[in-house]
């Protein structure tokens, strides 16, 4: 198995992408790979010019922090649903909360400063 590929063409499909690999031509070698995880350094992502797009990566970790300035938990994964992304975050009390990633829910986000701000609803961190 190659420990370096290149990824010539990508497309979605149902809950995953399809790629086309550079030297992967057949079906035998495709299915080799399958559900090897592809890793991409970071310094090659290339940084969107829109200040309201963000890559998982640039939200993990984050704390988050209410409008007051108090810790409300860390984003320790993204959940990608269909009607917005989800932000997982992990409270203080070990349990986590599924949080809507819109601008009326997270109003400010600073990767640069490691966290962001929510105004979630009444009881949204206690479901």
């Amino acid at each position: 198995m190659p420990r370096e590929v290149t990824v010539v063409a990508a497309r979605p499909h149902h809950d995953r992408y399809i790629l086309v690999l550079d030297g992967i031509g057949d079906r035998t070698a495709a299915e080799s790979l399958r559900g090897v995880m592809l890793c991409v350094d970071r310094s090659e992502v290339v940084v969107s010019g829109d200040p309201d797009e963000f890559s998982d990566h640039d939200l993990i970790g984050l704390v988050a922090v209410d409008r007051g300035g108090e810790r409300l938990g860390e984003i320790v994964r993204i959940d990608h649903a269909p009607a917005s992304d989800l932000l997982v975050l992990r409270r203080p009390s070990g349990k986590t909360s599924l949080v809507p990633f819109v601008r009326a829910i997270v109003p400010e986000v600073d990767v640069a400063a490691g966290r962001l701000v929510l105004t979630p609803p009444e009881g949204l961190l206690d479901l």
